[in-house]
């Protein structure tokens, strides 16, 4: 029985030593991640746990800034730091070069007048003027909005590098194309509490992000495709709640710029 289960451990070893290490690294690393900020990275824990080192009037602020500047650390930062010192990758090898930069800012540049469009005709909807931004106090003071928004990115680009980046790029020399698929599996269940619409089209965001972002040989494209949809539709629910102006039309947009 002894020799038995020797036999059987060696096997084991032999086995995991046959495997990529990089690969598992990278799949266990991010689901750590992904649990370790839900169970520090809210702004619940903040409130419980932190709140009291700041004055009431900072609170509101650095619950945003908390949640924000975590998913940054833990999506972005700490992943590089695993590619980089741990498995020697060079930058490009990370995803984090430049790529067919041409080709992703002629896809960037054909996108974002879409997302504004679309962004100034939710903005005319009471539901949206009161959800977004979610830190409400960004609509009354533009200091507190560009500080917000420049958080926001910073969440943004942890939320994109982890799968878009880490997984997509720290998965591609054991799976290749497939890695693309990957990535899009986590991405996709972390919004299922999400409206089914929503979750469901996440696939194919998941699917086609991943897609363009191999394309391209570079993450960065993912950051303004992505965050732009939230951070323009925060900039003109602001713009509405401040100049208290209604419409979609060019003249409700001229009053918007002229101060209502």
């Amino acid at each position: 029985m002894k020799e038995r289960l020797w036999g059987e451990g060696r096997r084991l070893w032999a086995a995991w030593r046959a495997l990529d290490q990089q690969t598992i690294w990278v799949l266990i690393i991010a689901t750590a991640l992904v649990i370790i900020h839900d169970a520090i990275g809210g702004r619940r824990f903040f409130q419980e746990t932190i709140a009291d080192w700041f004055h009431p009037d900072q609170q509101g602020l650095m619950r945003w800034a908390w949640r924000f500047g975590t998913q940054g650390i833990l999506g972005f930062l700490v992943p590089i730091v695993v590619l980089r010192y741990a498995f020697k990758q060079r930058w490009h090898e990370m995803g984090l070069g430049l790529g067919d930069w041409k080709l992703a800012s002629t896809l960037a540049l054909l996108y974002i007048p879409l997302v504004i469009v679309g962004t100034w005709v939710l903005s005319d909807s009471a539901a949206f003027q009161t959800k977004y931004p979610h830190f409400a106090p960004a609509t009354s003071s533009w200091r507190l909005f560009f500080i917000y928004e420049g958080l926001f990115l910073f969440y943004w680009i942890g939320w994109e590098y982890l799968w878009r980046g880490f997984v997509l790029f720290g998965t591609a020399r054991t799976f290749g194309h497939y890695a693309i698929f990957i990535q899009m599996v986590p991405f996709a269940v972390l919004h299922i509490s999400k409206p089914l619409p929503e979750a469901m089209l996440s696939i194919l965001g998941g699917v086609a992000l991943g897609a363009l972002v191999w394309r391209c040989r570079s993450f960065w494209i993912a950051v303004p495709i992505h965050a732009a949809q939230m951070m323009i539709l925060d900039f003109w629910c602001t713009m509405r709640v401040r100049t208290e102006v209604e419409g979609i039309g060019l003249g409700a947009l001229w009053q918007i710029f002229s101060g209502g």
